[in-house]
């Protein structure tokens, strides 16, 4: 090993290693091998000129965070095992986070409706058809209330997918902490937030870039001086990679959304690094092992570079990618699905192996249906076997040093920086939004992908491969469409026991805030959460000041 990786593998020990421990031990005095060799904590390359390991690789815990952003990784701490779940009411929804962290999970991670998502009431007619499918129904405060009754919010850790309404969102989890008595200074969790890959991915925006963009800036802003424990925005590549993208892609489009949150957040007076600590990332794992946790250590070298050159931060936490991974949603299959068992598996593997915070494992029929509780049971063992048995996590970034790992990631920061060089000289993401450049990059992708499992090159097996005679799938979970008149009803008794005078004052408040760009909105939203102003009309009111976003269309 050369001398100055081994000097300075003992001032990692010292200075970085030894601080670590001794605020997280690690979980056993010493981890081995199925077979009961021992592990060590990180393994060094043999033989590599110090000045090229130091630069991209380094040592986990220190700048560029390729091999984790912990100096211990899962020694000291496993992941947070987060899955995503919420449909129909929210007291069915309670009931299925109740059982998930009965079987162990440690976060939750809610999923809302559609209707809630674009910022419509229950009983609104655009939301007919769709009330409680996709997620859970949150209409006022009082669904919320219902959501986490019995769950301490200063005891867990919640994820809440949202955006557009994101901040609508947050003001009625704050709310529903206050009325527990839990002080925000308390609470921990992400709120999804980002909207700009709404505009290319995923579809659900209510307001065009520029408002939207100054509600996501206020969340910033606001969390940072009541809400230090929460993570203001997760920069999502998921749904990039679900609408199509490649591997670079994903990455890419997902680190140019970041740099454009971050000019957008200086741009609006906040320092760096009195928000940049608490930006997260949501990446998706595929089932190509190696080059998914290749994306991962490429992603964090970028951002760290990203952080540290291009926006000068000085604080080591404004620099570290900490990201939450689910499984390939679009890589399920409805035939032969237990075959998605094995897919999640690998994907699941891929994402620790690539150093994710937290990570949600998808359900075998979800290409059908939502997920019934026996498969999400199996779901979540499939994290825990991983961690408790699989041995993984007895070692930093075992992956490391693998001449054809090192290619696959050097061959992914690469073609990640070209993107990013051709986005900034179109301006930056949002003006390649609007061009319709990053829709175009990720349809052809889809297409590429689409032809080569139709024409055989890639197998699917179960699809184009390995074909088998199937029975209809039975018992397979549906949303009562009477739920939705269960809303309805619910609304009507909420807005005939509230003050409609303070409703209405409360929204007209909010009203004259948004037409001023120096009022930080999340406080007035608040206030007119607490008055059980309902998502709708709170999402009407800025409506009618910011206006509605229309598609760009790409052909």
């Amino acid at each position: 090993m050369p001398q100055e990786i081994q000097k300075q593998k003992k001032l990692w020990e010292q200075n970085t290693v030894e601080p670590a421990i001794s605020r997280y031990p690690e979980r056993k005095d010493e981890f081995v091998t199925g077979s009961d060799k021992p592990v060590q904590r990180l393994y060094l390359p043999e033989s590599l000129s110090a000045e090229d390991y130091l630069e991209k690789q380094g040592f986990p815990g220190l700048y560029p965070y390729t091999r984790g952003v912990q100096p211990t990784m899962y020694r000291g701490r496993l992941w947070t095992m987060r899955q995503y779940a919420g449909f129909g009411s929210a007291e069915e929804s309670n009931q299925r986070y109740r059982f998930l962290m009965e079987q162990g999970q440690t976060g939750l991670s809610v999923a809302f409706d559609l209707p809630t998502q674009i910022g419509y009431d229950s009983d609104d007619p655009r939301s007919e058809g769709e009330v409680g499918k996709v997620g859970v129904a949150i209409d006022t405060l009082k669904d919320m209330e219902i959501l986490f009754e019995g769950i301490p919010l200063d005891k867990i850790s919640t994820s809440m997918t949202i955006n557009a309404p994101a901040a609508i969102l947050l003001a009625m989890y704050i709310a529903v902490a206050e009325k527990q008595g839990v002080g925000k200074d308390k609470l921990r969790g992400t709120i999804q937030n980002d909207i700009l890959k709404e505009y290319v991915a995923r579809g659900t925006y209510i307001f065009p870039p520029e408002p939207s963009m100054r509600l996501i800036t206020d969340v910033f802003a606001y969390c940072s001086r009541e809400i230090p424990q929460w993570n203001t925005i997760s920069i999502s590549g998921y749904h990039i990679r679900e609408a199509g993208s490649d591997a670079s892609q994903e990455v890419a489009f997902t680190l140019a959304n970041g740099i454009a949150y971050v000019r957008a957040a200086i741009q609006a007076g906040l320092d760096v690094d009195e928000f940049a600590g608490r930006l997260s990332f949501f990446f998706n794992a595929h089932n190509d092992l190696l080059e998914e946790v290749a994306k991962f250590r490429a992603a964090r070298r970028i951002w760290a570079r990203i952080m540290k050159e291009r926006f000068n931060a000085a604080d080591p936490k404004s620099m570290m990618l900490r990201f939450h991974t689910q499984t390939g949603g679009s890589t399920l299959t409805a035939q032969q699905p237990d075959n998605n068992i094995v897919r999640v598996a690998i994907q699941a593997l891929a994402a620790v192996l690539g150093g994710t915070q937290s990570l949600h494992t998808n359900s075998r029929e979800e290409a059908m249906a939502l997920p019934a509780e026996d498969s999400v049971r199996l779901a979540l063992r499939t994290q825990q076997i991983l961690a408790y048995e699989s041995g993984v996590t007895a070692t930093v970034d075992p992956l490391a040093g693998s001449y054809y790992l090192e290619a696959l990631t050097d061959r992914i920061e690469l073609e990640v920086w070209q993107y990013i060089d051709r986005i900034e000289a179109l301006g930056g993401m949002v003006p390649s939004i609007l061009k319709g450049y990053i829709q175009k990059q990720i349809q052809e992708a889809a297409f590429r992908t689409q032809k080569d499992i139709e024409s055989g090159e890639r197998v699917v097996v179960g699809i184009n491969k390995f074909q088998m005679e199937e029975k209809k799938p039975q018992n397979l979970l549906r949303v009562d469409p009477a739920i939705r008149q269960v809303q309805i009803d619910q609304l009507s008794r909420i807005k005939g026991s509230r003050s409609a005078s303070r409703v209405r004052e409360s929204l007209e408040k909010l009203r004259q805030g948004a037409k001023q760009r120096d009022v930080n909105l999340l406080p007035l939203i608040l206030d007119t959460v607490r008055e059980y102003a309902t998502l709708g009309e709170i999402c009407q009111i800025l409506r009618e000041v910011f206006g509605e976003h229309k598609e760009t269309i790409v052909l």
